[in-house]
């Protein structure tokens, strides 16, 4: 496995950040992570330069001030609650983020050319998709997906797999620029109270292997190369956040399946998604 690729929980913190990923840390141009931790009436502040970014609460409330605008975020108590509100800052701008109570929230981000005002993305407005079928059955969240949101690169989704499902499925890519793909530099972060599995390969001609057990706090890099299954263990149900930006002007998230596998989307034509999604939804849920 290409350690590169996998970084378990903690092997890339950099001081309030338990995940700091850049695109120099990845290797790449474009895409980026961190996620923030702050105490009970912690605060952070730190210059975007030449990213722009979106702050998603994973755990906890906050208040979020950029360009002399502030935004209140009321978050979730956990990626499985609910859909959580967001806000989006541009290059060349301070972000500020504190919280009353605490709490956890990614920064996903990219590198981008045109500066957009900063704004606030209320988690009623999230688009939230039941997609696949049977054990193939996901929810995803498209808050920053091109049709929901608008970036000048970023782009980032989340998706939750009910225990014993499987998503990113059937395995697929996005590393060239052609028709019907684009190509596009991803990030997956992981949560869940168990243990779940994370698939990378790639060619003859561009090798990559990864299958990695995933916890809470995970990373995986996927810089080119098919990607999926994401396993969920039984009785444990899997997040994921993907973060995913490149060189196109277009932005665009266009993928294709790996062939050999194609023909399972086939089968799910007349079975049922399955009955416990979705899991979250923008309303309070208690689990």
């Amino acid at each position: 496995m290409d350690d590169k690729l996998y970084l378990p929980h903690g092997t890339t913190a950099e001081g309030p950040f338990q995940i700091a990923v850049t695109p120099e840390r990845a290797g790449w141009a474009y895409s980026g992570l961190r996620v923030l931790t702050l105490p009970p009436g912690g605060t952070h502040a730190w210059p975007t330069g030449d990213d722009e970014l979106l702050v998603l609460p994973l755990a906890g409330a906050a208040t979020v001030t950029c360009d002399d605008q502030t935004f209140e975020l009321q978050g979730r108590p956990s990626v499985f609650h609910r859909v959580s509100d967001f806000c989006y800052a541009p290059r060349a701008a301070t972000v500020t983020v504190t919280s009353a109570g605490g709490g956890t929230f990614a920064i996903p981000s990219a590198r981008c050319t045109r500066r957009l005002p900063a704004r606030y993305g209320p988690a009623r407005d999230v688009p939230v998709e039941l997609r696949g079928a049977g054990q193939a059955s996901r929810q995803v969240n498209n808050f920053c997906s091109p049709e929901a949101f608008e970036c000048d690169k970023l782009i980032a989704v989340e998706v939750l797999t009910p225990g014993g499902n499987w998503s990113s499925y059937p395995p697929h890519k996005h590393d060239e620029t052609r028709d019907g793909e684009a190509e596009l530099e991803e990030i997956y972060y992981f949560e869940t109270p168990g243990l779940a599995y994370q698939r990378v390969y790639g060619t003859a001609s561009r090798p990559i292997d990864v299958l990695a057990e995933v916890r809470t706090g995970d990373v995986v890099l996927i810089p080119h190369g098919w990607h999926g299954p994401s396993i969920a263990a039984p009785g444990y149900d899997l997040y994921y956040l993907n973060v995913m930006a490149g060189p196109a002007d277009e932005r665009a998230w266009r993928f294709c399946d790996d062939p050999a596998h194609a023909w399972i989307r086939g089968t799910w034509a007349g079975q049922p998604v399955d009955p416990r999604l979705p899991l979250s939804s923008p309303s309070t849920k208690e689990r």
